[in-house]
Order: C-alpha cells, then structure tokens, then sequence
C-alpha cells in the first residue's frame, strides 16, 4: 500500500496456528498462502495440544513447523506459558486459532492484547460459549429451529466467545440439514474468509 514504509513492506506479518483437530481451516490458509494470495503474510508454526492432531501432520507434509506442547503435569497457565515462549521466539503478529480445544488462559490473553482471533462456526452471541463447540453447535441450530447461521470471526478475551466481532458471515438452514451437511456450509464460509480476515490485519499493521 502507498502508506507503508520501505520498513514496514520488507517486514513478514508472521503468523502462528493453534489447532487440535483436523485442521481444516488451516488448509484453506496453506493454500491461500501457496496460490501466492497471502502476499507479506508467513506462517511461522502450528501448535497443538493433541500430538496426534492431523493439523500437524498437515504442517510437516507441506514443509511447516509443527510442535507439540504436552499439556501432561502442566497446568492451564504453565501450559499457556510455554506456548508464549514459542510465540515470543517467532515473533509473532497474530495468533489464529483453529479448531483449539482449550479455552486460554487470562495471563496468555493479556499477552498479546488484540492480536488472536478465532473463527466459532455460529452466528455470536447465538450458540456460544463454553458449552457450544463442534458439532453441538450445527445440533442447536437445528433444535432452535433457525432459518439461517453462519460463522464468526473475533478476537479473543479473557471470556468464551466474548471477544469484539470482526466478521459474520450467514449461509441458509434447509428443512433438510443435518448435523454434518450444516457443518460442511459452514466450514465453507470459514475456509473462504479466514484467510481474508488475516489478509485485512497484515494491510492494517502495515499502515502507519
């Protein structure tokens, strides 16, 4: 962008993945990252909790970093903090989480203010929080008997799912959907504007 500094444009906006699932959305980034879309922007490692975590397999198949933090004898803010040291050694910009099972600590939070984001695949404030996560999320849906639902993307606080919006995005509930049908529209939405929203935040840490 004509507002950036010579500085600013050679400096990468790094970016870490937190995942302990499939990593679906990860692969919408990879992607993105590979068709040369994700210009400025490297993605600097993967994380997880889980060692089995196909979202590491994922990584290390296509040449990324993958750690595994044993989350063992740790406790949540002993855990967080060896996450932290990881994130300080590669100075990162943003932390994305995707498909994250554990909810942060309040010190980890307050250690980079504004700079994770979470993509919850509900329409926030609607089937949030603590006891919405996965599939129980596409169930309620359709036991509220909504019309439509969609995704989120914000940042993360100190609460669950409480944290400022950033994107919504709806897709339409058919008389016909199932848990999995509503999750596979979903996660279409997610895979298409994750990495848009990443996109945004590197132009935007790059305007001074």
């Amino acid at each position: 962008m004509e507002t950036q500094t010579s500085t600013n444009a050679d400096t990468p906006f790094r970016i870490a993945v937190l995942a302990s699932t499939n990593g679906t959305d990860l692969q919408a980034i990879i992607d993105e990252m590979k068709a040369g879309k994700m210009p400025g922007i490297e993605l600097t490692c993967i994380i997880s909790n889980k060692k089995s975590c196909y979202a590491l397999e994922r990584a290390r198949n296509q040449g990324y970093k993958a750690i595994f933090v044993n989350p063992r004898d740790r406790t949540r803010e002993e855990f967080d903090e060896k996450v932290a040291e990881i994130l300080r050694k590669y100075e990162v910009d943003l932390v994305v989480l995707v498909g994250y099972m554990r909810i942060l600590s309040e010190q980890f939070v307050k250690k980079f203010p504004q700079k994770i984001i979470n993509v919850h695949p509900a329409l926030i404030p609607k089937f949030c929080g603590a006891d919405f996560f996965g599939t129980s999320v596409h169930e309620a849906v359709l036991g509220a008997g909504e019309k439509e639902t969609g995704m989120t993307i914000h940042y993360v606080d100190e609460g669950c799912d409480t944290g400022e919006i950033i994107l919504q995005k709806t897709c339409l509930v058919s008389p016909d959907d199932t848990p999995d049908t509503l999750k596979t529209k979903v996660q279409a939405l997610e895979k298409q504007y994750y990495p848009e929203v990443i996109r945004q935040l590197s132009s935007q840490s790059k305007v001074s």
